[in-house]
Protein backbone atom coordinates (compact mmCIF):
# COMPACT_ATOMS: atom_id res chain seq x y z
CA UNK A 1 0.00 0.00 0.00
CA UNK A 2 2.98 2.32 0.50
CA UNK A 3 4.33 1.70 -2.97
CA UNK A 4 4.02 4.79 -5.23
CA UNK A 5 0.85 4.51 -7.28
CA UNK A 6 -0.98 2.23 -4.85
CA UNK A 7 -3.09 5.19 -3.73
CA UNK A 8 -4.58 7.47 -6.38
CA UNK A 9 -6.59 10.62 -5.59
CA UNK A 10 -8.73 11.99 -8.42
CA UNK A 11 -10.26 15.45 -8.74
CA UNK A 12 -12.75 16.22 -11.50
CA UNK A 13 -13.50 19.91 -11.01
CA UNK A 14 -12.87 22.56 -8.37
CA UNK A 15 -14.08 25.82 -9.86
CA UNK A 16 -11.07 26.19 -12.11
CA UNK A 17 -8.55 26.17 -9.26
CA UNK A 18 -5.81 23.74 -8.33
CA UNK A 19 -7.86 21.15 -6.43
CA UNK A 20 -7.43 21.55 -2.68
CA UNK A 21 -9.49 18.41 -2.04
CA UNK A 22 -6.77 16.08 -3.27
CA UNK A 23 -3.94 18.40 -2.14
CA UNK A 24 -5.17 18.09 1.46
CA UNK A 25 -5.72 14.33 1.12
CA UNK A 26 -2.22 13.87 -0.29
CA UNK A 27 -0.62 15.92 2.52
CA UNK A 28 -2.30 13.90 5.27
CA UNK A 29 -1.36 10.63 3.58
CA UNK A 30 2.27 11.63 3.08
CA UNK A 31 2.52 12.62 6.73
CA UNK A 32 1.39 9.08 7.56
CA UNK A 33 4.14 7.58 5.38
CA UNK A 34 2.19 6.86 2.19
CA UNK A 35 3.11 8.04 -1.33
CA UNK A 36 -0.14 8.83 -3.14
CA UNK A 37 -0.42 10.02 -6.70
CA UNK A 38 -2.93 12.64 -7.85
CA UNK A 39 -4.86 13.16 -11.06
CA UNK A 40 -6.83 16.30 -11.90
CA UNK A 41 -9.20 15.52 -14.75
CA UNK A 42 -10.10 19.17 -15.24
CA UNK A 43 -6.67 19.70 -16.86
CA UNK A 44 -5.27 16.16 -17.38
CA UNK A 45 -6.49 13.18 -19.41
CA UNK A 46 -7.90 10.11 -17.73
CA UNK A 47 -5.00 7.68 -17.25
CA UNK A 48 -6.05 3.98 -17.40
CA UNK A 49 -2.57 2.81 -16.37
CA UNK A 50 -2.65 4.83 -13.15
CA UNK A 51 -6.09 3.46 -12.35
CA UNK A 52 -5.11 -0.14 -13.03
CA UNK A 53 -2.08 0.15 -10.74
CA UNK A 54 -4.02 1.58 -7.79
CA UNK A 55 -5.26 -0.40 -4.82
CA UNK A 56 -7.20 2.58 -3.45
CA UNK A 57 -8.83 5.28 -5.57
CA UNK A 58 -10.16 8.33 -3.74
CA UNK A 59 -12.49 10.63 -5.67
CA UNK A 60 -12.89 14.18 -4.38
CA UNK A 61 -16.43 15.59 -4.64
CA UNK A 62 -16.57 19.07 -3.04
CA UNK A 63 -19.40 20.25 -5.30
CA UNK A 64 -22.23 18.94 -7.46
CA UNK A 65 -20.37 19.22 -10.76
CA UNK A 66 -17.48 17.22 -9.31
CA UNK A 67 -19.92 14.57 -8.07
CA UNK A 68 -21.61 14.17 -11.44
CA UNK A 69 -18.26 13.78 -13.13
CA UNK A 70 -16.94 11.61 -10.30
CA UNK A 71 -19.72 9.09 -10.80
CA UNK A 72 -18.61 8.65 -14.42
CA UNK A 73 -15.02 8.31 -13.28
CA UNK A 74 -15.93 5.65 -10.71
CA UNK A 75 -17.72 3.63 -13.38
CA UNK A 76 -14.57 3.59 -15.49
CA UNK A 77 -12.37 2.82 -12.47
CA UNK A 78 -14.57 -0.15 -11.56
CA UNK A 79 -14.43 -1.44 -15.12
CA UNK A 80 -10.64 -1.11 -15.36
CA UNK A 81 -9.77 -2.23 -11.82
CA UNK A 82 -12.63 -4.25 -10.29
CA UNK A 83 -10.78 -5.11 -7.06
CA UNK A 84 -9.55 -1.67 -6.00
CA UNK A 85 -11.22 0.17 -3.12
CA UNK A 86 -13.14 3.25 -4.29
CA UNK A 87 -13.75 5.99 -1.73
CA UNK A 88 -15.72 9.20 -2.38
CA UNK A 89 -14.81 12.05 -0.04
CA UNK A 90 -15.82 15.67 0.35
CA UNK A 91 -18.92 17.79 0.89
CA UNK A 92 -21.17 16.03 -1.62
CA UNK A 93 -20.03 12.53 -0.67
CA UNK A 94 -22.08 12.18 2.51
CA UNK A 95 -25.10 13.95 0.95
CA UNK A 96 -25.22 11.19 -1.67
CA UNK A 97 -23.83 8.29 0.35
CA UNK A 98 -26.85 6.03 -0.15
CA UNK A 99 -26.63 6.27 -3.93
CA UNK A 100 -22.83 6.02 -4.09
CA UNK A 101 -22.61 2.98 -1.82
CA UNK A 102 -25.34 1.16 -3.70
CA UNK A 103 -23.10 0.22 -6.62
CA UNK A 104 -20.11 2.52 -7.13
CA UNK A 105 -18.29 3.20 -3.87
CA UNK A 106 -16.80 0.93 -1.22
CA UNK A 107 -16.70 3.81 1.27
CA UNK A 108 -17.81 7.42 1.66
CA UNK A 109 -16.40 10.13 3.96
CA UNK A 110 -17.93 13.58 4.51
CA UNK A 111 -17.04 16.62 6.58
CA UNK A 112 -13.46 16.85 7.85
CA UNK A 113 -12.48 13.73 5.97
CA UNK A 114 -8.66 13.60 5.90
CA UNK A 115 -7.78 11.75 9.11
CA UNK A 116 -10.60 9.25 8.54
CA UNK A 117 -9.22 8.71 5.04
CA UNK A 118 -5.79 7.91 6.51
CA UNK A 119 -7.38 5.48 8.99
CA UNK A 120 -9.24 3.80 6.14
CA UNK A 121 -6.05 3.22 4.14
CA UNK A 122 -4.15 2.02 7.21
CA UNK A 123 -6.93 -0.47 7.94
CA UNK A 124 -6.94 -1.72 4.35
CA UNK A 125 -3.16 -2.11 4.50
CA UNK A 126 -3.33 -4.12 7.74
CA UNK A 127 -6.42 -6.08 6.63
CA UNK A 128 -8.30 -4.81 9.68
CA UNK A 129 -12.08 -4.39 9.85
CA UNK A 130 -13.22 -1.07 8.35
CA UNK A 131 -15.37 -0.03 11.30
CA UNK A 132 -13.94 3.48 11.35
CA UNK A 133 -15.69 6.55 12.70
CA UNK A 134 -16.85 8.72 9.83
CA UNK A 135 -16.29 6.08 7.13
CA UNK A 136 -19.65 4.99 5.71
CA UNK A 137 -19.99 1.69 3.90
CA UNK A 138 -22.90 -0.25 2.44
CA UNK A 139 -25.27 -1.08 5.27
CA UNK A 140 -23.13 0.90 7.74
CA UNK A 141 -24.03 4.60 7.56
CA UNK A 142 -21.83 7.11 9.34
CA UNK A 143 -22.31 10.78 10.12
CA UNK A 144 -19.87 13.28 8.57
CA UNK A 145 -16.65 13.83 10.51
CA UNK A 146 -16.97 17.02 12.56
CA UNK A 147 -13.82 17.42 14.61
CA UNK A 148 -10.82 19.72 14.55
CA UNK A 149 -7.91 18.26 12.61
CA UNK A 150 -4.16 18.73 12.85
CA UNK A 151 -3.44 20.26 9.45
CA UNK A 152 -0.23 19.90 7.46
CA UNK A 153 0.37 22.26 4.53
CA UNK A 154 -1.52 21.11 1.39
CA UNK A 155 0.64 18.98 -0.88
CA UNK A 156 0.44 20.52 -4.36
CA UNK A 157 3.55 18.74 -5.64
CA UNK A 158 1.80 16.39 -8.04
CA UNK A 159 -0.61 18.97 -9.46
CA UNK A 160 -0.29 20.85 -12.75
CA UNK A 161 1.19 24.35 -12.62
CA UNK A 162 -0.92 27.42 -11.91
CA UNK A 163 -0.76 28.46 -15.56
CA UNK A 164 -3.27 25.68 -16.34
CA UNK A 165 -5.89 27.02 -13.95
CA UNK A 166 -8.09 30.09 -13.61
CA UNK A 167 -6.15 33.35 -13.72
CA UNK A 168 -6.82 36.87 -12.55
CA UNK A 169 -7.92 39.26 -15.29
CA UNK A 170 -7.35 42.86 -14.20
CA UNK A 171 -6.38 46.11 -15.91
CA UNK A 172 -6.09 44.35 -19.25
CA UNK A 173 -3.59 41.75 -18.07
CA UNK A 174 -3.71 38.21 -16.72
CA UNK A 175 -1.85 36.94 -13.66
CA UNK A 176 -1.48 33.52 -12.09
CA UNK A 177 -3.84 32.88 -9.19
CA UNK A 178 -3.87 30.39 -6.34
CA UNK A 179 -6.67 29.20 -4.08
CA UNK A 180 -6.38 28.53 -0.33
CA UNK A 181 -8.69 27.79 2.59
CA UNK A 182 -8.64 29.58 5.93
CA UNK A 183 -11.74 27.84 7.28
CA UNK A 184 -14.31 25.16 6.49
CA UNK A 185 -17.98 24.76 7.21
CA UNK A 186 -20.29 27.65 8.06
CA UNK A 187 -22.10 29.08 11.07
CA UNK A 188 -25.24 29.73 9.05
CA UNK A 189 -28.11 27.53 7.90
CA UNK A 190 -29.23 28.80 4.48
CA UNK A 191 -31.69 26.16 3.33
CA UNK A 192 -30.48 25.74 -0.25
CA UNK A 193 -26.80 25.45 0.69
CA UNK A 194 -25.20 21.95 0.84
CA UNK A 195 -22.98 22.91 3.79
CA UNK A 196 -25.56 23.02 6.67
CA UNK A 197 -26.75 19.40 6.18
CA UNK A 198 -23.12 18.28 6.54
CA UNK A 199 -21.68 20.75 9.06
CA UNK A 200 -24.83 21.62 11.03
CA UNK A 201 -23.80 25.21 11.71
CA UNK A 202 -20.21 24.44 12.71
CA UNK A 203 -17.05 25.76 11.12
CA UNK A 204 -13.38 24.97 11.64
CA UNK A 205 -10.45 27.33 11.18
CA UNK A 206 -7.22 26.22 9.57
CA UNK A 207 -4.18 27.39 11.57
CA UNK A 208 -2.79 30.73 10.45
CA UNK A 209 0.75 29.42 9.97
CA UNK A 210 -0.52 26.62 7.70
CA UNK A 211 -2.48 29.05 5.52
CA UNK A 212 0.43 31.48 5.30
CA UNK A 213 2.89 28.74 4.33
CA UNK A 214 0.49 27.58 1.61
CA UNK A 215 0.30 31.18 0.35
CA UNK A 216 4.10 31.48 0.46
CA UNK A 217 4.48 28.37 -1.70
CA UNK A 218 1.85 29.61 -4.17
CA UNK A 219 3.64 32.96 -4.42
CA UNK A 220 6.91 31.13 -5.08
CA UNK A 221 5.11 29.23 -7.86
CA UNK A 222 4.18 32.51 -9.50
CA UNK A 223 0.80 33.39 -7.98
CA UNK A 224 0.06 37.11 -7.91
CA UNK A 225 -3.49 36.72 -6.64
CA UNK A 226 -5.05 34.53 -3.94
CA UNK A 227 -8.64 33.33 -3.74
CA UNK A 228 -9.81 32.44 -0.25
CA UNK A 229 -12.12 29.55 -1.00
CA UNK A 230 -13.84 29.51 2.41
CA UNK A 231 -17.63 29.17 2.26
CA UNK A 232 -17.67 32.49 4.12
CA UNK A 233 -14.37 34.24 4.86
CA UNK A 234 -15.99 36.37 7.58
CA UNK A 235 -17.37 33.50 9.66
CA UNK A 236 -14.34 34.11 11.87
CA UNK A 237 -13.37 37.73 11.14
CA UNK A 238 -10.56 37.86 13.73
CA UNK A 239 -8.87 34.81 12.21
CA UNK A 240 -9.36 36.10 8.66
CA UNK A 241 -8.07 39.63 9.22
CA UNK A 242 -5.00 38.26 11.05
CA UNK A 243 -4.16 36.16 7.98
CA UNK A 244 -4.73 39.10 5.63
CA UNK A 245 -2.46 41.40 7.68
CA UNK A 246 0.31 38.82 7.82
CA UNK A 247 -0.03 38.02 4.10
CA UNK A 248 0.14 41.72 3.18
CA UNK A 249 3.18 42.25 5.35
CA UNK A 250 5.00 39.30 3.78
CA UNK A 251 3.74 39.80 0.21
CA UNK A 252 2.57 43.39 -0.20
CA UNK A 253 2.01 43.01 -3.96
CA UNK A 254 -0.37 40.04 -3.63
CA UNK A 255 -4.04 40.77 -4.31
CA UNK A 256 -6.92 38.60 -3.15
CA UNK A 257 -10.65 37.91 -3.21
CA UNK A 258 -13.06 36.13 -0.88
CA UNK A 259 -16.69 35.16 -0.39
CA UNK A 260 -18.94 36.63 2.31
CA UNK A 261 -22.64 36.80 3.12
CA UNK A 262 -24.51 40.08 2.71
CA UNK A 263 -25.19 40.12 6.45
CA UNK A 264 -21.47 39.74 7.19
CA UNK A 265 -20.63 42.64 4.89
CA UNK A 266 -23.02 44.78 6.89
CA UNK A 267 -21.90 43.45 10.28
CA UNK A 268 -18.18 43.87 9.58
CA UNK A 269 -18.30 46.99 7.42
CA UNK A 270 -15.45 48.57 9.39
CA UNK A 271 -13.04 45.94 8.00
CA UNK A 272 -13.47 46.79 4.33
CA UNK A 273 -11.18 49.82 4.08
CA UNK A 274 -8.36 47.77 5.58
CA UNK A 275 -9.16 44.80 3.34
CA UNK A 276 -8.91 47.10 0.34
CA UNK A 277 -5.61 48.51 1.61
CA UNK A 278 -4.25 44.98 1.94
CA UNK A 279 -5.08 44.14 -1.68
CA UNK A 280 -8.70 42.94 -1.84
CA UNK A 281 -9.92 43.35 -5.42
CA UNK A 282 -13.39 41.85 -5.22
CA UNK A 283 -15.85 40.13 -2.93
CA UNK A 284 -18.28 37.43 -4.02
CA UNK A 285 -21.60 37.39 -2.21
CA UNK A 286 -24.51 35.01 -2.69
CA UNK A 287 -27.27 37.59 -3.09
CA UNK A 288 -29.44 34.92 -4.78
CA UNK A 289 -32.52 37.11 -5.32
CA UNK A 290 -33.96 40.58 -4.87
CA UNK A 291 -37.32 39.15 -3.87
CA UNK A 292 -37.94 39.14 -0.12
CA UNK A 293 -40.31 36.21 -0.70
CA UNK A 294 -37.55 34.11 -2.26
CA UNK A 295 -34.98 35.22 0.32
CA UNK A 296 -37.34 34.25 3.11
CA UNK A 297 -37.96 30.79 1.62
CA UNK A 298 -34.18 30.25 1.33
CA UNK A 299 -33.57 31.65 4.84
CA UNK A 300 -30.70 33.70 3.47
CA UNK A 301 -30.40 35.99 6.46
CA UNK A 302 -30.75 39.24 4.52
CA UNK A 303 -33.51 41.22 2.84
CA UNK A 304 -33.63 43.05 -0.47
CA UNK A 305 -32.77 46.50 0.84
CA UNK A 306 -29.62 45.22 2.57
CA UNK A 307 -28.19 44.22 -0.82
CA UNK A 308 -28.04 47.89 -1.81
CA UNK A 309 -26.42 48.78 1.51
CA UNK A 310 -23.77 46.07 1.11
CA UNK A 311 -23.02 47.23 -2.42
CA UNK A 312 -22.42 50.75 -1.11
CA UNK A 313 -20.10 49.52 1.67
CA UNK A 314 -17.95 47.51 -0.71
CA UNK A 315 -17.86 50.21 -3.39
CA UNK A 316 -16.89 52.94 -0.94
CA UNK A 317 -13.91 50.82 0.08
CA UNK A 318 -12.82 50.61 -3.57
CA UNK A 319 -13.64 46.89 -3.85
CA UNK A 320 -15.78 45.33 -6.58
CA UNK A 321 -18.84 43.28 -5.56
CA UNK A 322 -19.52 40.19 -7.65
CA UNK A 323 -23.07 39.10 -6.73
CA UNK A 324 -24.10 35.48 -7.21
CA UNK A 325 -27.70 34.72 -8.18
CA UNK A 326 -30.24 31.92 -8.11
CA UNK A 327 -32.75 33.55 -10.45
CA UNK A 328 -34.81 30.42 -11.08
CA UNK A 329 -36.65 29.15 -8.00
CA UNK A 330 -40.21 27.86 -7.53
CA UNK A 331 -41.11 31.24 -6.03
CA UNK A 332 -39.65 33.45 -8.76
CA UNK A 333 -42.32 35.27 -10.78
CA UNK A 334 -42.55 36.93 -14.15
CA UNK A 335 -44.11 40.30 -13.34
CA UNK A 336 -45.83 42.29 -16.03
CA UNK A 337 -43.19 44.28 -17.85
CA UNK A 338 -43.07 48.01 -17.20
CA UNK A 339 -41.04 50.75 -18.81
CA UNK A 340 -39.42 51.45 -15.42
CA UNK A 341 -38.29 48.28 -13.67
CA UNK A 342 -37.28 49.80 -10.32
CA UNK A 343 -39.98 47.99 -8.36
CA UNK A 344 -40.34 44.82 -10.39
CA UNK A 345 -39.04 41.90 -8.40
CA UNK A 346 -37.60 38.51 -9.27
CA UNK A 347 -36.04 37.76 -12.64
CA UNK A 348 -36.58 41.07 -14.38
CA UNK A 349 -35.61 42.95 -11.24
CA UNK A 350 -32.30 41.11 -11.08
CA UNK A 351 -31.56 42.14 -14.66
CA UNK A 352 -32.70 45.71 -13.95
CA UNK A 353 -30.53 45.87 -10.82
CA UNK A 354 -27.47 44.62 -12.69
CA UNK A 355 -27.95 47.13 -15.49
CA UNK A 356 -28.87 50.06 -13.26
CA UNK A 357 -25.90 49.49 -10.93
CA UNK A 358 -23.55 48.94 -13.88
CA UNK A 359 -22.69 45.41 -12.81
CA UNK A 360 -22.96 43.61 -16.15
CA UNK A 361 -19.22 42.88 -16.23
CA UNK A 362 -19.18 42.01 -12.52
CA UNK A 363 -20.85 38.67 -13.11
CA UNK A 364 -20.51 35.96 -15.72
CA UNK A 365 -23.65 35.45 -17.86
CA UNK A 366 -24.04 31.89 -16.59
CA UNK A 367 -25.36 33.44 -13.37
CA UNK A 368 -28.62 34.36 -15.11
CA UNK A 369 -29.29 30.70 -15.92
CA UNK A 370 -28.85 29.21 -12.45
CA UNK A 371 -31.72 27.04 -11.30
CA UNK A 372 -32.21 26.10 -7.65
CA UNK A 373 -30.54 22.77 -6.92
CA UNK A 374 -32.21 20.45 -4.40
CA UNK A 375 -29.79 17.58 -3.70
CA UNK A 376 -30.42 14.69 -1.32
CA UNK A 377 -30.14 15.94 2.24
CA UNK A 378 -31.06 19.51 1.31
CA UNK A 379 -32.63 21.55 4.09
CA UNK A 380 -35.35 22.56 1.64
CA UNK A 381 -36.76 19.04 1.61
CA UNK A 382 -38.15 19.50 5.11
CA UNK A 383 -40.00 22.70 4.28
CA UNK A 384 -43.65 22.72 3.24
CA UNK A 385 -43.17 25.70 0.92
CA UNK A 386 -41.37 23.62 -1.71
CA UNK A 387 -43.47 20.46 -1.50
CA UNK A 388 -46.07 21.46 -4.14
CA UNK A 389 -43.30 21.88 -6.72
CA UNK A 390 -41.09 18.87 -5.95
CA UNK A 391 -41.01 15.84 -8.19
CA UNK A 392 -38.99 12.62 -7.97
CA UNK A 393 -35.28 12.21 -7.31
CA UNK A 394 -33.36 12.16 -10.59
CA UNK A 395 -30.81 9.47 -9.82
CA UNK A 396 -28.74 10.16 -12.93
CA UNK A 397 -28.35 13.84 -12.07
CA UNK A 398 -28.35 13.39 -8.29
CA UNK A 399 -30.96 16.02 -7.42
CA UNK A 400 -34.70 16.34 -6.91
CA UNK A 401 -36.55 17.72 -9.88
CA UNK A 402 -39.01 20.56 -9.38
CA UNK A 403 -41.43 22.34 -11.68
CA UNK A 404 -42.36 25.99 -11.62
CA UNK A 405 -46.10 26.74 -11.25
CA UNK A 406 -45.74 29.12 -14.21
CA UNK A 407 -44.59 27.06 -17.25
CA UNK A 408 -43.14 30.24 -18.79
CA UNK A 409 -40.41 30.23 -16.15
CA UNK A 410 -39.23 26.69 -16.93
CA UNK A 411 -39.31 27.50 -20.64
CA UNK A 412 -37.35 30.70 -20.01
CA UNK A 413 -34.74 28.76 -18.05
CA UNK A 414 -34.19 26.43 -20.98
CA UNK A 415 -33.83 29.30 -23.45
CA UNK A 416 -31.48 31.29 -21.20
CA UNK A 417 -29.33 28.20 -20.55
CA UNK A 418 -28.99 27.56 -24.27
CA UNK A 419 -28.15 31.21 -24.89
CA UNK A 420 -25.47 31.22 -22.17
CA UNK A 421 -23.80 28.05 -23.41
CA UNK A 422 -23.74 29.32 -26.99
CA UNK A 423 -22.34 32.66 -25.83
CA UNK A 424 -19.57 30.87 -23.93
CA UNK A 425 -18.63 28.84 -27.00
CA UNK A 426 -18.56 31.98 -29.13
CA UNK A 427 -16.69 33.99 -26.44
CA UNK A 428 -19.37 36.63 -26.78
CA UNK A 429 -19.04 39.92 -24.92
CA UNK A 430 -20.98 39.84 -21.64
CA UNK A 431 -22.89 43.02 -22.50
CA UNK A 432 -24.22 41.46 -25.70
CA UNK A 433 -25.17 38.26 -23.89
CA UNK A 434 -26.90 40.25 -21.18
CA UNK A 435 -28.98 42.13 -23.74
CA UNK A 436 -30.03 38.87 -25.39
CA UNK A 437 -30.98 37.35 -22.05
CA UNK A 438 -33.04 40.45 -21.28
CA UNK A 439 -34.75 40.07 -24.64
CA UNK A 440 -35.65 36.47 -23.82
CA UNK A 441 -37.14 37.53 -20.48
CA UNK A 442 -39.15 40.30 -22.12
CA UNK A 443 -40.37 37.97 -24.85
CA UNK A 444 -41.69 35.70 -22.09
CA UNK A 445 -43.96 38.65 -21.28
CA UNK A 446 -44.95 39.14 -24.89
CA UNK A 447 -42.78 42.23 -25.33
CA UNK A 448 -41.04 42.52 -28.70
CA UNK A 449 -37.26 42.12 -28.66
CA UNK A 450 -36.84 45.33 -30.64
CA UNK A 451 -37.53 47.25 -27.43
CA UNK A 452 -34.39 45.85 -25.79
CA UNK A 453 -31.36 48.13 -25.66
CA UNK A 454 -27.76 47.05 -25.16
CA UNK A 455 -26.48 48.36 -21.78
CA UNK A 456 -24.04 51.23 -21.95
CA UNK A 457 -20.35 50.46 -21.61
CA UNK A 458 -19.25 50.34 -17.98
CA UNK A 459 -15.77 51.75 -18.46
CA UNK A 460 -12.83 49.75 -17.11
CA UNK A 461 -13.56 46.05 -16.70
CA UNK A 462 -13.72 44.99 -13.03
CA UNK A 463 -11.27 42.33 -11.81
CA UNK A 464 -12.35 38.73 -12.29
CA UNK A 465 -11.09 35.19 -12.50
CA UNK A 466 -11.14 33.54 -15.91
CA UNK A 467 -13.40 30.67 -14.80
CA UNK A 468 -16.91 31.37 -16.08
CA UNK A 469 -18.57 28.44 -14.35
CA UNK A 470 -18.04 29.76 -10.85
CA UNK A 471 -19.95 27.84 -8.17
CA UNK A 472 -22.97 26.98 -10.23
CA UNK A 473 -22.78 24.58 -13.13
CA UNK A 474 -24.05 21.21 -14.06
CA UNK A 475 -21.22 19.60 -16.01
CA UNK A 476 -20.96 20.96 -19.53
CA UNK A 477 -20.49 18.88 -22.63
CA UNK A 478 -16.85 19.93 -22.79
CA UNK A 479 -16.26 18.65 -19.26
CA UNK A 480 -17.84 15.28 -20.02
CA UNK A 481 -16.13 14.60 -23.34
CA UNK A 482 -12.89 13.21 -21.83
CA UNK A 483 -15.01 10.58 -20.12
CA UNK A 484 -17.09 9.77 -23.22
CA UNK A 485 -20.15 11.12 -21.43
CA UNK A 486 -22.70 13.68 -22.49
CA UNK A 487 -24.57 16.29 -20.47
CA UNK A 488 -27.97 17.63 -21.40
CA UNK A 489 -26.75 21.11 -20.45
CA UNK A 490 -28.39 23.54 -18.10
CA UNK A 491 -27.14 25.12 -14.91
CA UNK A 492 -27.89 24.51 -11.26
CA UNK A 493 -26.81 26.21 -8.06
CA UNK A 494 -24.23 24.56 -5.88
Amino acid sequence: MRKPGSILFISCYELGHQPLGIAWASAFMRRAGFTPQVLDLSVEPFDPEQVQAARVVGISVPMHTALRLGVRVAEQVRRLNPTCHICFFGLYASLNAEFLLRSLADSVIGGEYEEALVSLVESLEAHRPLDIEGVARAGRPQAPVLKRLSFPVPDRGGLSGLERYAQLEHDGTRSLAGSVEASRGCKHQCLHCPIPPVYGGRFFVIPKDVVLEDIRRLAAAGARHITFGDPDFLNGPGHSIAIIRAMHEAFPALTFDFTAKIEHILKHRELFPELAHCGCLFVISAVESLSDVVLRHLEKGHVRQEVFEALTIVRQAGIALRPAWVPFTPWTTLEDFREVLDFVEDYLEILAFVERERLVYHRDPVQYAIRLLVPPGSGLLGRSAIQPFLRDLDQARLYYRWEHPDPRMDALHERVSERVEEAARQEEDAVVTFARIKALAMQAHGVAARHVTVPQAEGARPPRLTEAWFCCAEPTRDQFEPLDCMSEGGVDHV
